[in-house]
């Protein structure tokens, strides 16, 4: 199996997580929601030897996108995915709310999109793509079976779930999204949300004020 290293920082003026795994053999790296400031994520990278080959984003909000556009100066070969459903909205800057609560308009197009139930190479991992519309119509889960962790953006969170009232959002879909995918999870998968601490699948089930 290949061994990754897990870097996390907290950036972007709502303290979005962002995270950076890299492959300690070849050094290739991704980073899940590049949230903002392209340059420390960029120093991070070469203070690790890294070269960037993907950024996978868990949904098209502002906050976990914005450093988008700089990285793919610096890094032009590396892969921008989102979930299809969400392509729309990365594409207009008053739905992906950087037009109105960012510091300036942020609109690109992916390189890629997935969609619910693919899987893909990351890493010498294979993940599962699982969509889990509500926070925004298609937000994107990036579950690392293996490795018993999954990337879940704004859905899940220690305690709590992510907002239903911005464009495309939806309670119902959120909670449904939830109780039937995520929660159908093993219990000892590790949770990494978009904002605040980690967490347990057994945690939020146990624990979750909304469950």
């Amino acid at each position: 199996m290949v061994e990754l290293k897990l870097l996390q920082r907290v950036l972007g003026p709502v303290m979005t997580n962002c995270y950076i795994l890299i492959d300690k053999d070849n050094k290739e790296a991704v980073i899940i929601d590049p949230a903002d400031r392209a340059d420390v994520l960029d120093k991070l990278l070469k203070e690790e030897g890294a070269e960037l080959k993907a950024m996978l984003l868990t949904h098209a909000h502002f906050d976990h996108v914005s450093a988008v556009p700089e990285l793919r100066k610096m890094y032009p070969d590396a892969e921008v995915i989102i979930g299809e459903g969400d392509r729309e909205l990365l594409g207009n800057a008053m739905q992906n709310l950087s037009a109105v609560m960012g510091d300036s308009p942020v609109t690109f197009a992916p390189d890629r999109t997935v969609s619910d139930g693919e899987t893909m190479e990351v890493l010498g991992h294979t993940v599962k793509c699982i969509e889990v519309p509500g926070h925004t119509k298609g937000g994107m889960c990036y579950y690392f079976e293996d490795l018993k962790v999954i990337f879940d953006g704004d859905t899940l969170f220690r305690g709590s779930v992510g907002r239903s009232d911005f464009p495309t959002g939806d309670e119902e879909a959120l909670l449904r999204s939830i109780s039937e995918k995520l929660f159908s999870l093993p219990d000892d998968t590790v949770v990494f949300p978009g904002h605040n601490e980690q967490t347990t699948i057994a945690t939020e089930k146990k624990y979750n004020f909304y469950f």
